[in-house]
């Protein structure tokens, strides 16, 4: 007989999942317990590291990813991280360690006193085994359930004894099992999107993370420049699922309803793939849509199907769909959208940098292929307008807004795409969320560029404040941080670039670099 232990790493493995992420507490050292050689274990120094590195590794694969967190105390911590996660459809298995069974009934100390309800509604799926034989078994559907679209993560609890009793026999059938979903179009369906599409007078695409995230990007470029429509990247979006460099790239749209249909006018059908219709942020009531426009939904989210205000909605397979349509739509005679003017070079001044000028030195010293985590949220605008991203895979950005993602998450990503370079985008209030992510990288020795962008303040806040026409808000600076000495006590080289022409020489010398940088760059807070 094998033990459940020993089943569930052999499960995990055959499955390829052999990388864990983690911060471990008491109920977690059994599973930890004669640690496979074959595996490899990264420590975060808070769970929302461990989750963000986890969230960030299984986005950049397309595969699930396995977390391990602390009991109750633990989950909570990484439950930010876990609202990024469940928005951005990332495979996930969350598993925390539970007390012991013979302790469960008096609820002590590091228990979880109702392990199914903690995580909802951020997962699709959470379970505690009801005996210890049937850990193996949920561990297979853990991950299976993480997989199948839409994707998610999912919570498993499992308490600290399971481990070294003995498995089930019938354990090893679940070792190798496979579950697929296909799906597209059917014939009645592909056929009337063609006739509305091919019947457009002027169509337009908004294009969401899910396209990126199921490499369909190419199909996406073939349908636009087959229905000759303008390209649009829904709000918010946490990837980037069409080349802001293509001349049909219109940019991100915004965030309010008032000023979505203002972007849409004059388009009489809109194609939205891979995204929620629509993730609003601000309040600007208006029509959902402009006067005369239909919208086509397609989401391999039947929530997101179900949820959305205005109209029709296809659940289904979101690379087989946009191949099916970009392979059968007409080619269409209409002229070609006029593409938007291009920034030209941003002004450099004394004093600090514009956000503009920094990204214009990173566009200019970054390889082509270079990946951006973007959670510098007040300059995100012209991020979108200045950094090129034309593959796939090119950006990531929290999906439900939660800071602290990015700095582990762009560890994550480095880990599963060392053939290329990841520089994280963080500003100063941001970054203090998961500073501890640079212990990790330093202790990894995973190569990522940390570019602070320093002004003193939460730029997205002081932004909303004169939206929401709030004055005398306190609480919304952050003076006085000196990051290069936080990094080198993480163990992370630092340096300070106040001019292009430092940065320049920072960023090239970082990106020759295989190990960690931080570099701090003061800029401008514009407006404030």
């Amino acid at each position: 007989m094998t033990s459940v232990h020993a089943a569930t790493y052999e499960l995990l493995r055959r499955q390829g999942i052999t990388r864990v992420f983690g911060n471990p507490g008491s109920n977690e050292l059994p599973f930890l317990k004669d640690f496979p050689t074959d595996f490899r274990y990264f420590l975060g120094l808070h769970e929302g590291v461990a989750m963000g590195m986890a969230d960030g590794y299984a986005q950049a694969t397309g595969k699930p990813a396995l977390v391990n967190l602390h009991a109750a105390a633990g989950t909570g911590h990484g439950m930010g991280a876990l609202a990024n996660a469940c928005n951005s459809h990332t495979p996930l298995i969350v598993m925390a360690g539970q007390q012991t069974r013979a302790m469960e009934g008096v609820e002590p100390y590091l228990c979880i006193p109702d392990p199914r309800e903690l995580p909802r509604p951020l997962v699709k799926w959470s379970y505690q085994p009801s005996i210890a034989q049937d850990v193996p078994l949920a561990m297979s559907r853990a991950l299976h359930t993480a997989a199948l679209p839409p994707s998610g993560p999912v919570y498993l609890s499992v308490p600290y004894d399971d481990w070294a009793a003995e498995a089930d026999p019938q354990t090893s059938a679940l070792l190798d099992r496979q579950v697929h979903a296909v799906g597209s179009f059917d014939d009645p369906s592909l056929s009337r999107t063609l006739d509305r599409l091919n019947a457009a007078k002027n169509p337009v695409l908004v294009l969401g993370p899910e396209v990126d995230a199921c490499r369909a990007n190419a199909h996406a470029v073939r349908l636009a420049e087959k229905l000759r429509a303008p390209v649009w990247v829904a709000p918010s979006a946490p990837r980037c699922p069409f080349s802001n460099k293509h001349p049909y790239f219109h940019g991100l749209l915004p965030a309010s309803i008032k000023k979505i249909s203002a972007a849409l006018s004059g388009h009489d059908l809109v194609l939205v793939v891979g995204a929620p219709v629509f993730r609003y942020h601000q309040y600007e009531p208006a029509a959902y849509l402009p006067e005369g426009a239909e919208l086509i939904a397609v989401t391999s989210d039947p929530q997101e199907a179900a949820r959305a205000p205005v109209g029709d909605a296809i659940v289904g397979n979101i690379h087989a769909t946009l191949q099916a349509l970009a392979e059968n739509v007409r080619q269409s005679d209409r002229p070609s959208p006029t593409p938007q003017a291009r920034p030209g070079p941003a002004e450099i001044g004394p004093g600090p940098l514009l956000p503009e000028a920094v990204f214009d030195v990173i566009a200019a010293t970054a390889p082509r292929d270079a990946i951006y985590l973007n959670e510098s949220t007040s300059t995100t605008d012209f991020l979108w307008h200045r950094l090129p991203m034309q593959e796939q895979g090119s950006y990531y950005f929290p999906a439900a807004g939660g800071l602290g993602w990015a700095m582990p998450a762009a560890l994550g990503v480095q880990l599963a795409e060392p053939s290329r370079r990841v520089i994280a985008i963080i500003g100063d209030g941001s970054a203090n969320y998961s500073i501890t992510a640079l212990w990790t990288a330093a202790r990894y020795q995973i190569p990522v560029v940390f570019l602070i962008m320093k002004n003193g303040t939460y730029g997205a806040l002081r932004w909303f404040a004169e939206v929401l026409k709030v004055e005398g808000a306190p609480g919304l600076d952050v003076p006085g941080i000196d990051f290069l000495s936080l990094a080198k006590g993480y163990g992370v080289e630092g340096v300070r670039a106040a001019t292009p022409n430092t940065l320049k020489h920072a960023l090239a010398a970082a990106l020759g670099s295989r190990a960690p940088t931080l570099i701090e760059v003061p800029t401008r807070a514009e407006g404030f």
